[in-house]
């Protein structure tokens, strides 16, 4: 699942769900959708993510 790598790198960077939501400009709830209900999330937030987190589309996958 896409959310286990992005965990990998949170975990890495040692930041945590409320970071990611102010570095990415996604809503806090919505990360958390992602992340405890499983709802994947769009090409769009997973772009603003992987920019927040300084790493390429192509290591989310």
């Amino acid at each position: 699942m896409l959310w286990n790598k992005i965990q990998i790198v949170l975990n890495k960077k040692h930041w945590s769900l409320a970071k990611l939501a102010r570095e990415s400009n996604v809503n806090y709830e919505t990360l958390k959708k992602y992340k405890f209900a499983g709802q994947e999330p769009s090409f769009s937030k997973v772009c603003k993510i992987a920019d927040a987190l300084g790493i390429s589309l192509d290591e989310l996958r």
